[in-house]
């Protein structure tokens, strides 16, 4: 007993991998799933624009309070003039042709089709190897956020990120029920099923061993797949982690934390951002998380109007890349949006959410992981033994110190304090973000 309880303490767990389907219907009880990868072009037409056109002329506002800035969600002074913008100087045609710069492709997997891009370096020096890399999106992105991550990544010596040692091929998927990637027809999907399904999309574009990168709803999959096949994952990179575990040595850790931080393995830098601990963890957190207790809960109902209404869509979804990239941004009447985005960067987002009608779909993956007691769940009970690398951007809703990661990620190779960014780190930061990426797996790659 004693030899078995040694040998099993040294077992890594792992998540049940399991099956699912998530197709319209019974699964066919007969013939293989077509596993074709099929080239997929994103496309407009004359009779969207002209429906798009006429919601954004017929959208009515309710003015603001006086002062308001954006303490009260978005402005729907400053709203009017983005959607001013939307309507006379929007481009989606032009944006389209940006959107298909980069090679698309889509997949049958578990009864749903799986979109996804797939941009490989167009030169790798004789005998240089070239890493596959996962990147996946949270809400409410896509896989949109990384066109401008994916050419430092590719091609990172033309960028001058390196000498071109490290190189990458970039798979950057929609989560099922986001832009292009068919919604799930039953229920339970959840980020356990996305990561399964990820693998086998990873399997069958050929790769045996691959490094994953994540931030928001990315990072809890792209964590779920490195507990799921950990031989499969060479390297776990985020901008965003979650540790759900508390009790009383979490409690203890953060009343110490504020007097002598160091008696409990919290940097100078880790007490600048998580004090004052009530306002900063507490009372900012449920002031940015009233979307997330909707969306939890009734998806549906909320998501009927946005998903009807352009103009509602791109308030609820624009709020999120003011604050969220930075908290100060509260306080300005235009949400500080066009001082890290441009609008048409901004708009091209909201409009993958649009002509798809996926904004319901979207909410629904909030539901589906979050009506569970976090505590019960699969994931929950098994640590991250793959090498891991951890971006903390400064304007992220939530930090995490090292010392409380290394409880579920037990092979951190790299923990960079980021200077400065938020919540859309490829987004808003591609460089800072493609350089720290890059230093983890070269560090990786030296091990």
């Amino acid at each position: 007993m004693l030899v078995y309880w040694l040998k099993s303490r040294h077992k890594i767990k792992t998540i049940e991998m399991g099956d699912g389907w998530w197709g319209s219907g019974e699964r066919p009880l007969k013939g293989k799933e077509d596993e074709s990868i099929r080239p997929f072009k994103i496309e407009t037409s004359d009779k969207e624009i002209e429906d798009l056109h006429r919601r954004l002329e017929q959208a009515r506002y309710a003015p603001p309070l006086e002062g308001a800035a954006f303490h009260y969600g978005f402005n729907s002074s400053y709203l009017q003039k983005v959607v001013a913008y939307w309507r006379n100087k929007f481009d989606w045609r032009k944006q389209v042709e940006v959107l298909n710069k980069y090679p698309h492709f889509q997949t049958t997997i578990e009864g749903i089709n799986i979109h996804f891009i797939h941009v490989k370096p167009s030169y790798v020096p004789h005998g240089r190897a070239v890493q596959p890399l996962l990147m996946v999106h949270g809400w409410p992105g896509s896989f949109y956020e990384f066109y401008k991550i994916i050419p430092l990544l590719t091609e990172p010596a033309a960028h001058g990120l390196n000498e071109g040692d490290v190189v990458f091929e970039v798979i950057c998927p929609s989560i099922p029920g986001y832009g292009f990637s068919e919604a799930p027809h039953q229920k339970g999907f959840d980020t356990v099923a996305t990561a399964r399904i990820f693998h086998k999309l990873m399997n069958r574009l050929g790769f045996k061993e691959y490094y994953l990168q994540g931030g928001d709803w990315g990072s809890r999959i792209t964590t779920n797949m490195a507990q799921m096949l950990p031989q499969s994952v060479k390297g776990l990179h985020l901008n965003l982690i979650f540790v759900n575990k508390q009790g009383l040595r979490r409690m203890i850790s953060v009343m110490l934390g504020a007097y002598v931080p160091w008696l409990v393995g919290l940097s100078r830098e880790d007490v600048r951002r998580m004090y004052p601990f009530i306002q900063k963890n507490i009372y900012e957190l449920l002031r940015e998380s009233g979307y997330l207790h909707i969306q939890a809960t009734k998806p549906d109902t909320a998501g009927c109007g946005l998903n009807d209404s352009p103009v509602g869509l791109a308030a609820y979804i624009l709020e999120k890349f003011s604050t969220w990239t930075d908290k100060s941004f509260l306080h300005k009447d235009d949400g500080g949006l066009e001082s890290k985005y441009s609008l048409d960067e901004l708009l091209t987002n909201v409009m993958i959410y649009w002509v798809t009608s996926s904004i319901v779909s979207s909410m629904r993956f909030y539901k589906e992981n979050i009506s569970k007691d976090p505590g019960l769940t699969a994931d929950a009970r098994v640590g991250v033994y793959v090498p891991t690398g951890i971006a903390a951007f400064p304007q992220e809703i939530v930090h995490t110190p090292h010392v409380w990661a290394k409880k579920i990620f037990k092979n951190i190779i790299t923990y960079s304090y980021m200077p400065r960014g938020g919540h859309f780190a490829a987004f808003e930061e591609p460089k800072l973000l493609a350089h720290d990426i890059i230093h983890f797996v070269r560090k990786v790659e030296q091990l």
